[in-house]
């Protein structure tokens, strides 16, 4: 059975199927799913939970043997099993099959998978979980629904804002939803309930570091590796947002790529730029010495770097963010 994120909430108000399935390209979104659902579990009664992550050299006999292995006090419990990688194997398919087919009474499993693609969702494994249990896909927004969705969680703290506000905020997190939900959890503790000004809103989003980010960027432009490690260093030390200064890099990057592939293909750089609305006469001095530096190679290479560490952010991939953050700034500065 396949379920809306937004009907999530009403299900979890009736008595529990015994099987939850969990997908998509927001790991946030399947994040909050889950602690619904386990939030749920344990108000009903499901007092017991163990944890299976599916790895290298897992044992998938572990599942069936967590399942079986219930408290001596008699309590219900819940299973759940992480596949980050989202394909369990010839192996685990089968073994999911075979569990699924015979799901344990007084036992609730939640399978949560990251995004999936269309081979995937045709195996027999996955069509067995959608026939067995309650799927729940769950996309980040699409750009232009990016606004309402921050909208209606600044709703759930009893604020609202203006759609310019929205927009600045949708603009300034990228997409990135965990981005977006710090900064609207920050909103929440900074100001009291009811409707944000713009200004308020700008504040906070851009108050981290703010100063130092700036700095940041024009290191990169002017070519400046140790100015750009010495930055990034208070930054970690200040505790600043890592989405933040992911945004300011990427932002700087694709500004310097556009600049690029128009002044390859023979436009004037006067017309580039006020075609991407940069007027400052400094920045388009910066600008302008840094394309003498970067090829466009160069630069499609660090926006694949840029999306990497994004992933990284997000928790699909592994890795230091921090440093990540350095070599990125080296590739940009590298003369």
């Amino acid at each position: 059975m396949n379920l809306r994120p937004d009907q999530l909430a009403h299900q979890l108000e009736k008595p529990l199927a015994p099987l939850w399935v969990l997908f998509g390209n927001e790991p946030l979104l399947v994040l909050e799913a889950a602690d619904a659902i386990r939030a749920s579990a344990r108000r009903q009664g499901f007092s017991e939970r163990e944890t299976l992550v599916v790895g290298q050299g897992f044992r998938w006999e572990s599942l069936t043997m967590a399942a079986g292995n219930m408290s001596l006090f008699g309590g219900e419990k819940l299973v759940d099993l992480r596949i980050p990688t989202g394909k369990p194997g010839r192996e685990g398919g089968d073994a999911l099959q075979r569990y699924v087919a015979h799901l344990p009474s007084g036992v609730l499993t939640l399978i949560t998978l990251p995004e999936l693609d269309w081979q995937t969702r045709k195996t027999a494994w996955f069509k067995a979980l959608g026939e067995h249990g309650i799927i729940i896909e769950l996309n980040a927004p699409e750009r232009e629904r990016l606004p309402a969705w921050i909208a209606q969680r600044l709703a759930t703290q009893k604020q609202s804002a203006a759609p310019e506000a929205l927009g600045f905020i949708a603009d300034h997190v990228e997409g990135n939803l965990l981005a977006a939900h710090q900064e609207i959890r920050k909103l929440g503790l900074l100001h009291p309930e009811g409707e944000l000004s713009l200004e308020q809103i700008q504040d906070a989003v851009l108050n981290v570091a703010r100063y130092d980010i700036d700095k940041l960027r024009q290191a990169v432009l002017e070519g400046d590796p140790a100015r750009c490690a010495r930055l990034l260093e208070g930054l970690k030390g200040e505790g600043a947002a890592p989405p933040l200064i992911l945004w300011a890099l990427a932002s700087e990057t694709r500004s310097l790529a556009s600049l690029r592939t128009g002044r390859d293909a023979g436009q004037a750089l006067a017309a580039l730029f006020k075609s991407e609305r940069i007027f400052d006469n400094k920045r388009q001095q910066a600008l302008s010495r840094a394309l003498e530096r970067l090829s466009q190679s160069r630069l499609r290479a660090a926006l694949m770097h840029a999306a990497r560490i994004d992933r990284m952010i997000k928790g699909l991939v592994a890795g230091d963010v921090w440093d990540e953050f350095l070599q990125l700034a080296l590739r940009l500065t590298r003369r």
